[in-house]
């Protein structure tokens, strides 16, 4: 399948997804339920593993691996988005019925924004070979910081955009159910859904500052960072609904993160020479440690704490 064919193929796959999703399944605002998020966060790693099966198979087993680790660091990624998306709905107390347009239209522009930072990376490495040392140097101290502030708590009201958009937008107070803009007495008002959207947007941005490079260190195929990038994106509302309640859980995530990132970083600048499979056990072996002691953290954590309760009990008995 020549290039232009599979790009007009997979843009066109993500259009129609994207117009199903909010057309047709999602037209009435509701709250996802746990098993409506699982069946869907399924849904699309599945249709990711099947994409990565056809990379393997009609672009060879090198690019096959790349997609996968790519896929799997930004998938990775996500979650910290995930996190941040839930500070922002708790901040601003969007109702959960409420969430799904929000986190859609920040997909959409998600995929656009991404499509044009990827093109705009992947030509500068071709033009500039050079520039792909300041992406790794970018790479381990983006890691280097992430570990340094891993327990620093997120401030909604610190945010540049959100001091500029408070002072220059007239807002109105109050939601009307899922519109950005309303209108009392004649007078236009921004909702804060609009704020939050705009808010969900810019964090998309900044972390995609920093996973497109991670990607860049997998893979210079456009084609192979785009898809793995929007494949992360398009499943990350599902793993929103299905996480958001849960994300304590994941303690020790964003170490495994900076690990990736550093690593990635090393391998840009050449220091360390690892073909992509190697890199892709690396990866999956960092990340699944993190989540691995993670969730027996939480477990230990949960036992104590029932430990703790029972002595409470009997002592006061």
């Amino acid at each position: 399948m020549g290039n232009t064919l599979m790009w007009s193929v997979f843009t066109i796959g993500v259009l129609a997804v994207l117009a199903l999703d909010l057309g047709v399944l999602n037209r009435k605002a509701h709250a996802p339920t746990l098993r409506e998020a699982a069946t869907w966060s399924a849904v699309w790693v599945g249709l990711s593993a099947l994409f990565g099966v056809w990379v393997f198979f009609s672009k060879g087993p090198n690019p096959g691996m790349q997609f996968t680790t790519g896929y799997l660091i930004e998938l990775s990624l996500s979650v910290d988005n995930v996190f941040l998306f839930a500070i922002l709905f708790g901040h601003f107390k969007v109702p959960r019925r409420y969430q799904h347009r929000v986190l859609f239209w920040g997909i959409v522009g998600a995929v656009i924004m991404r499509g044009i930072m990827i093109a705009v990376g992947t030509s500068l490495i071709a033009r500039l070979e050079w520039i792909i040392y300041v992406f790794g140097a970018f790479l381990i101290i983006t890691g280097v910081r992430m570990f340094m502030h891993r327990n620093k708590e997120v401030d909604v009201s610190e945010m540049w955009i959100y001091r500029i958009m408070s002072r220059r937008l007239r807002l109105s107070p109050d939601f009307d159910g899922q519109k950005f803009f309303t209108t009392k007495d004649g007078i236009r008002y921004a909702t804060p859904l609009l704020l939050v959207l705009v808010l969900v947007e810019l964090t998309d941005v900044m972390f995609a500052v920093d996973s497109i490079p991670a990607v860049l260190a997998i893979s210079q195929d456009p084609f192979i960072v785009f898809t793995s990038n929007i494949f992360a994106i398009l499943g990350l509302r599902s793993f929103y609904f299905m996480l958001a309640g849960v994300m304590g859980m994941f303690e020790y995530l964003t170490v495994g993160l900076s690990g990736v990132l550093i690593f990635v970083g090393f391998k840009m600048l050449r220091i360390v020479h690892i073909d992509v499979g190697a890199s892709l056990g690396i990866v999956a072996a960092m990340l699944g440690t993190a989540i691995a002691c993670s969730l027996l953290k939480a477990q230990r954590t949960r036992r104590h704490a029932r430990h703790g309760a029972h002595h409470q009990i009997d002592a006061e008995e």
